[in-house]
């Protein structure tokens, strides 16, 4: 297994970071991780409500996901659909805001941090990487 793929296993290092590789590179490391990875374009991407979806299409939420803020926390935080050693979300294409508001991103930014912090508590990585 190479490095990324090892690091990507540290739980406690998980986190949100700009991606310093190659998107190729990290897929293979997330695949030699046994990890899923929900690749996300946010090319264009504006607003609440297209962030949303395109995150529930890049993850296969199920149809009942109800493309709001509470709906985005609790599926992130099940996954149960994606039984894995560990996740990563890549948002490619990202701008500074999101393409959100203010007020959006930084519930948007609260809701990945939540997360990270409950998979490490339930003894599994979740990676957040922007590029």
């Amino acid at each position: 297994m190479d490095a990324l793929a090892q690091q990507l296993g540290n739980r406690d290092a998980a986190g949100s970071y700009t991606l310093g590789c190659s998107v190729e590179t990290l897929r293979s490391a997330a695949e030699a991780a046994g990890f899923a990875l929900f690749d996300t374009d946010l090319k264009g991407i504006k607003g609440k409500q297209n962030l949303l979806n395109a995150l529930a299409v890049a993850a296969q939420f199920p149809p009942e996901f109800g493309a709001n803020w509470d709906a985005l926390a609790d599926a992130l935080c099940d996954l149960s659909w994606h039984q894995s050693g560990g996740y990563v979300l890549l948002l490619r294409n990202v701008s500074d805001t999101l393409g959100l508001s203010a007020n959006d991103r930084e519930i948007a930014l609260d809701i990945f941090a939540d997360t990270v912090v409950y998979w490490r508590q339930h003894k599994k990585a979740f990676w957040i990487f922007y590029v």
